[in-house]
């Protein structure tokens, strides 16, 4: 989820960068036969740029916190444990990175003309949403009910049980076939090596073997 959301946000940014330089630095655009400076409607696309962005950010900032929330009720699940001290470095890292690329990202479109401001500060948010997140990764938790399993930290998973016909545990990545040819996965290293068995005999717990064919771990 987190790969494509980050995809998007770079494709627009980089569209509203191009726009940006034209109208920053007043360059000539033949075909409409105008200048950057003098672009007709400018601000508007800058503005809708920015709105489509902030929508973007925004989606994936609520879905991560309400993710976020739902592990937080231990109770209601069959097992549930804070993600393992190997992924949570792998999110200070690859969330680092992303403030850094947010951050240059937000001041180079101001820089090139403070008229994209919307667009600068939708991924202004994006930073301060990333910051806000590495102060709470003591709150990331994988949880385990008898329909779904979710696992909450940077990225959001979550996989239900219904329509389920196949459990594939190989290496690191865990496989879910579904009816219809969809498949879907989480990495292992999510939980800590030490209750990794624990949690797969429990998984395998939820599922019918009539139905659900669940493969032994490689």
């Amino acid at each position: 989820m987190n790969r494509f959301i980050n995809a998007v946000l770079l494709f627009f940014t980089l569209i509203t960068a191009f726009i940006a330089i034209y109208v920053g630095f007043d360059l000539p655009i033949s075909f409409l036969r105008t200048t950057g400076a003098y672009l007709q409607n400018a601000d508007e696309i800058f503005l809708g740029l920015g709105v489509l962005m902030f929508m973007i950010v925004l989606r994936r900032s609520y879905r991560r916190w309400m993710a976020i929330r739902i592990v937080s009720k231990t109770a209601k699940f069959k097992w549930s444990a804070s993600v393992s001290s190997q992924r949570k470095k792998r999110i200070y890292t690859y969330t680092s990175l992303e403030i850094v690329v947010y951050t240059f990202g937000a001041l180079g479109l101001y820089f090139l003309t403070d008229r994209a401001w919307v667009p600068a500060i939708a991924l202004s948010f994006a930073v301060l949403d990333n910051i806000i997140l590495l102060t709470a990764t003591r709150y990331f938790r994988v949880a385990l009910s008898s329909k779904a399993l979710i696992v909450a930290d940077r990225e959001v998973v979550l996989l239900y049980f219904k329509g389920l016909r196949k459990v594939t545990i190989h290496q690191q990545t865990v496989y879910f076939d579904y009816i219809k040819d969809l498949q879907l996965s989480f990495p292992t290293n999510c939980i800590e090596p030490k209750d990794q068995e624990a949690f797969f005999e429990l998984l395998k717990a939820q599922f019918n073997p009539d139905k659900v064919y669940f493969t032994a771990r490689k």
